[in-house]
C-alpha cells in the first residue's frame, strides 16, 4: 500500500546537536520516513530520535542482557515515545529535560503473537532524552546462548544476536523497523575473558576489565544493530578487511576469506564508494541460522562457509553487496524485502562474475532460478508470496522471506541489464546509491525511480517492470545464461545411466556448482539400490561440503536410500545450524514417512539451533516440542 504521509526528516548525531559526518567526510542526505510500518508500533510522526546509547552488561551465568538504554529525541516532538518490546522485562523510565530529569509512569501494552508489545512513555515538549532500564528474559528470539559444548573450543560459550528481522526488539527498546534509522554508541560489560564485537567499530583484541566501547556514527535501522561475544581473535585481510573468529578456526577463516579485499575493491567499481570505513567479517558457531548476516563493517557468517576450497564465497560477495543494497538503501518495511535481497543478489552475481569468470557465475545464476521453480511450485504460482511487492499486515515477515525476493528480484536486475545494457545498468545502480544512501525505499518508489532514469519512460518497458513487481508467479524472462558447464553434467549423466561406470565421468575436477546439479538432476526413481550405487560410486555421503551433502540427503532420503543416510542425516542436522540446510532434510524425511525419525533427531538437536531456525523446523514437524 502506498502511503501519502508527509515526509520526515532524520540526521545521526554524534552528541546532541553535533551533525553526523560519514567516513568520506561528507553529510548523509535527509533520511526519510513514509507511512506507518505494519511490524512496528514505533511512532515516528509522534516522536523520533537520530541517536541512542546502550549501556549493557551480559551475563552468561543468567543468560541475560541487562543495563539502560538513552533515545536522543528531536527538537520538536509529541506527547509520547513508542517504542518495540518482545518480551522485555520493562524497570524503569526516566524523563530527561532541559534542566532536570524525572522517573516517569510507562505502558506496555498487551502482547501482539507477532509482534510484540509497545512500549510508551510520557514526555513534554522539554524533553531531550529518556532512559529505559530493562533487562531480557530467557528464549529472546535475537539471542542464542550457545553452551560452550557447542563451540570451537568448547571451553568457553558464545553469544550471538540476530535481529533481522523484527527481533531486534527483544534484546533493546526500539523502533523496530527498518524504515527508521539512528546511529548509535554502546558500553558493553562481558566477563574479561571474552571478546565483544557489533555492527560498529570494533576491538582487536582483549580487553583486561571486560568493557568495550562501540561507534556506529552512521544511521542504521534497528535489525543491522548486532552484538557478538566469545573466544574471539582477529586477523587483518587486507588494508580494510579483516577475520574475527575462534583461535580454533582463524587460519582457515583467513585463507578461505583471502580474496575479501579484491571483492570489496570490486563492489567500488560497481557500486561506487564503500561509505561504511571497514570491512570485516565474523565466524559464529555453527548454531547461526543464516549463511550471513550483513550487519554493517562485521558481516556474521556460517562456520559452513569454511569448505576448504574457497568454493562457497559466493556468500562472501553477498553480503558485500548488501553494503549497497540493505545497507546504505533499505527496504522501507518488509513489504519491499526484494529491494534488500534481489538487487543484492544481482551484484553478487556480478561481483563473482569478476573476480571468478562469468562460467562459474552463471551456474550460481541457474542454480538459483532453479530454488526459485521449486519455491514457486511449491507456494503455488498465483500465490500472493510470489509477488516481489508484499502485502504482509498481520503476518510474520519471515515466513514470506523466500527465494522469490532473491532470485525474482534478480531476474528482474538482469532483464534490465539485458534489456538496457550493462554499462547503462550500472551508470543506473550507481545513481540510485548516491540518490538513496542513507535512507529507505520502497517498490514504487525504485518504479518510479527507474522509470524516469532508467527506462526512458518507454511504455512496453515499464509496463513490464510493472507487472514483474507487482504480479505472482515466475519472472516473465529468464535471463540468457551460458549452460555449458551444465551440459557437460547433463552428458555425463545420460552416460551413467547408459552403464557407464562412474570412473569414465572424470568427475575429479567438478566444482560445487556442478556436483549440486549433477544430484539435482540425477534420475528420480525412488530406488534403493541405484540410490546406493551412486552414494558409493561418488562417496556423497562422506562429503564435507555442506552444499553438496545437503543436495544429496535430499535426493538420497527422496529415492528409496533414506535408511541408508539417516545416520549421515542425523550426524549432519546435528551439527548445523544454517536453516536452508536444515528444512529440505526436515521436509524429505516427513515426505517419505519418516516423521517419528525426524521428530526424534529434531529433540536430540533443539539445544543447538537459534530460535528463528527451531520456529520454522516446528512448522515442518507441525508440532510443538
Amino acid at each position: 500500500m502506498k502511503s501519502k504521509n508527509a515526509t520526515l526528516i532524520y540526521f545521526g548525531a554524534f552528541t546532541i546537536g553535533v551533525l553526523m559526518h560519514s567516513c568520506t567526510g561528507t553529510t548523509p542526505t535527509e533520511m526519510t520516513y513514509s507511512g506507518r510500518d505494519p511490524h512496528s508500533f514505533a511512532d515516528p510522526e509522534a516522536a523520533k530520535f537520530r541517536h541512542v546509547e546502550l549501556d549493557l552488561h551480559v551475563s552468561f551465568d543468567s543468560q541475560r542482557i541487562s543495563g539502560w538504554t538513552i533515545y536522543h529525541l528531536d527538537d520538536v516532538h509529541g506527547d509520547s515515545l513508542v517504542l518495540d518490546n518482545m518480551g522485555l522485562v520493562i524497570q524503569q523510565a526516566v524523563r530527561i529535560d532541559e534542566k532536570d530529569s524525572s522517573q516517569v509512569p510507562f505502558r506496555v501494552t498487551a502482547s501482539d503473537p507477532i509482534l510484540g508489545s509497545a512500549l510508551k512513555i510520557p514526555i513534554t515538549p522539554e524533553t531531550r532524552r529518556v532512559r529505559v532500564q530493562y533487562y531480557t528474559l530467557p528464549g529472546a528470539m535475537a539471542l542464542q546462548w550457545v553452551p560452550a559444548r557447542q563451540t570451537a573450543s568448547g571451553k568457553l560459550p558464545f553469544l550471538f544476536t540476530q535481529s533481522q528481522s523484527i527481533y531486534a526488539r527483544s534484546w533493546f527498546p526500539c523502533p523496530d523497523g527498518p524504515g527508521i534509522r539512528f546511529s548509535y554508541r554502546a558500553r558493553i560489560q562481558v566477563p574479561p575473558d571474552m571478546m565483544a564485537v557489533m555492527s560498529a567499530n570494533n576491538p582487536r583484541r582483549l580487553t583486561s576489565d571486560g568493557i568495550y566501547h562501540f561507534e556506529m556514527e552512521l544511521p542504521v535501522p534497528a535489525y543491522l544493530v548486532a552484538l557478538a561475544v566469545g573466544d574471539l581473535t582477529f586477523r587483518d585481510i587486507g588494508k580494510r578487511t579483516g577475520v574475527y573468529a575462534p583461535p580454533e578456526w582463524i587460519e582457515a577463516s583467513q585463507w578461505e576469506f583471502a580474496d575479501l579485499e579484491r571483492m570489496l575493491e570490486t563492489s567500488e567499481k560497481l557500486l561506487g564508494p564503500y561509505r561504511w570505513g571497514r570491512y570485516d567479517v565474523l565466524v559464529l558457531p555453527a548454531s547461526f541460522p543464516f549463511g550471513g548476516m550483513e550487519n554493517p563493517r562485521l558481516t556474521f557468517l556460517s562456520p559452513t562457509v569454511l569448505a576448504g576450497d574457497r568454493s562457497l564465497v559466493s556468500l562472501l560477495a553477498h553480503e558485500l553487496a548488501h553494503s549497497w543494497s540493505g545497507n546504505l538503501v533499505t527496504n522501507k518495511t518488509w513489504n519491499d524485502f526484494w529491494l534488500n535481497e534481489g538487487v543484492t543478489t544481482y551484484i553478487e552475481s556480478r561481483i563473482m562474475e569478476s573476480l571468478y569468470g562469468k562460467e562459474i557465475a552463471d551456474m550460481w545464476s541457474i542454480l538459483g532460478l532453479q530454488d526459485l521453480e521449486k519455491t514457486i511450485a511449491d507456494k503455488g504460482p498465483e500465490s500472493p508470496l510470489t509477488r516481489l511487492k508484499l502485502s504482509l499486515e498481520g503476518m510474520d515477515p519471515e515466513e514470506s522471506m523466500s527465494d522469490v525476493a532473491y532470485e525474482k528480484g534478480k531476474a528482474l536486475l538482469r532483464f534490465l541489464e539485458e534489456r538496457k545494457g550493462r554499462d547503462e545498468l550500472d551508470r543506473f545502480l550507481r545513481h540510485y546509491f548516491a540518490n538513496f544512501e542513507f535512507r529507505s525505499n520502497d517498490s514504487e518508489g525504485f518504479f518510479e525511480f527507474a522509470r524516469t532514469h532508467l527506462l526512458d519512460n518507454d511504455p512496453g518497458i515499464v509496463d513490464t517492470v510493472d507487472r514483474w513487481i507487482n504480479k505472482s508467479g515466475p519472472p516473465l524472462v529468464r535471463g540468457n545464461y551460458s549452460t555449458q558447464s551444465f551440459e557437460v553434467m547433463d552428458a555425463a549423466i545420460v552416460r551413467l545411466t547408459s552403464g557407464r561406470s562412474p570412473e569414465e565421468l572424470n568427475s575429479g575436477d567438478w566444482t560445487t556448482n556442478e556436483w549440486i546439479y549433477f544430484i539435482r538432476n540425477l534420475p528420480k526413481e525412488h530406488d534403493s539400490a541405484t540410490c546406493l550405487r551412486y552414494d558409493h560410486s561418488f562417496d556423497f555421503s562422506r562429503r564435507k561440503n555442506a552444499e553438496v551433502l545437503t543436495a544429496w540427503l535430499e535426493y538420497a532420503i527422496l529415492n528409496g536410500c533414506a535408511r541408508h543416510v539417516l545416520a549421515t542425516a542425523e550426524n549432519f542436522l546435528c551439527s548445523v545450524g544454517r536453516r536452508k540446510y536444515l528444512l529440505p532434510i526436515y521436509e524429505a524425511l516427513i515426505d517419505e514417512g519418516f516423521s517419528a525419525e525426524a521428530n526424534r533427531i529434531y529433540i536430540r538437536a533443539k539445544p543447538g539451533y537459534h530460535p528463528i531456525a527451531q520456529e520454522s523446523i516446528e512448522k515442518v514437524l507441525n508440532r510443538k516440542i
